[in-house]
């Protein structure tokens, strides 16, 4: 599963960078995204997969915060990526005119920027907050990874202020990129509705698909695991909802836009032409 999700990012990024036809806003965030997924995916299945191979499930306070914090980072910028790409979608339906000249060069590489800051900005304070706590030795995480609400629960010391402010936290990092979302949505079917046309309707809304297919798997599940581990006292239930978080969607994102995307579907063909 860990190669087949390398494999169909690294295609997504070599077709992109190999067609020139592809050289848009909407492809080069896309190829990013590809990118970002492989980092998310690596911090967590390949330690899952030495462990299983060494029999030795054992991972020290050093690496676990440096897990969590690899973790929160990528999880963050593929949530600001997706609220990047949405965005995007909103200029190129509703000012299709004027996208090249807002959409344009400069302002992709710093939203890029801006959506790498957020991140590492979100990854240094979550890992930050969990510094803060005491931990009794050997203890045992109940969970394939280090995951912040599951390292709150195993805390020696007092942490309910930690989590109020851990979930205060969440709820800013994790409403603006969410609020940005449905903000140009809302703006997308407003000019959709507009279109008087059905095949027109139908060419706009098509272009939106699989960026709006990734975005429900990514937040569908992401809020699946967090308010599951906030109210449910069973782990292995939030270990496997985090399961589907953190390694099926960066898996799925791939075919999702190469199944649905035409553009996409011809590049990958003339990779696989020209490397036959």
């Amino acid at each position: 599963m860990y190669l087949v999700t390398m494999l169909g990012n690294l295609l997504i990024i070599l077709a992109i960078s190999s067609d020139s036809h592809l050289y848009t806003p909407m492809y080069f965030f896309l190829s990013n995204l590809s990118i970002v997924d492989i980092g998310f995916i690596s911090t967590t299945v390949p330690k899952v997969i030495l462990d299983i191979q060494s029999q030795n499930r054992v991972i020290s306070y050093a690496s676990c915060l440096i897990q969590l914090s690899f973790f929160t980072f990528f999880g963050c910028l593929d949530s600001a990526l997706l609220t990047v790409m949405a965005y995007d979608r909103f200029v190129a339906i509703c000012y299709p005119l004027h996208y090249l000249v807002i959409m344009n060069p400069h302002r992709c590489s710093l939203l890029l920027l801006v959506s790498f800051l957020f991140s590492l900005l979100n990854s240094q304070l979550h890992c930050l907050m969990i510094s803060q706590l005491s931990f009794c030795t050997n203890m045992e995480i109940p969970h394939f990874f280090c995951d912040p609400p599951q390292l709150l629960k195993l805390a020696c010391n007092d942490t309910s202020t930690h989590q109020i402010l851990v979930y205060f936290h969440g709820a800013i990092f994790g409403g603006i990129p969410i609020s940005g979302i449905i903000f140009s949505y809302y703006k997308i079917v407003s000019s959709i509705l507009k279109i008087s046309s059905s095949g027109g309707k139908y060419k706009a809304f098509s272009t939106c698909g699989s960026h709006l297919s990734v975005v429900s798997l990514f937040y569908g599940t992401g809020f699946g695991v967090y308010l599951g581990s906030a109210v449910s006292h069973f782990s292995r239930n939030v270990a496997g909802a985090s399961v589907v978080y953190a390694v099926i969607t960066p898996l799925l994102n791939p075919f999702i836009y190469s199944l649905r995307n035409r553009d996409i579907k011809r590049a990958l063909q003339r990779l696989l032409n020209r490397t036959a």
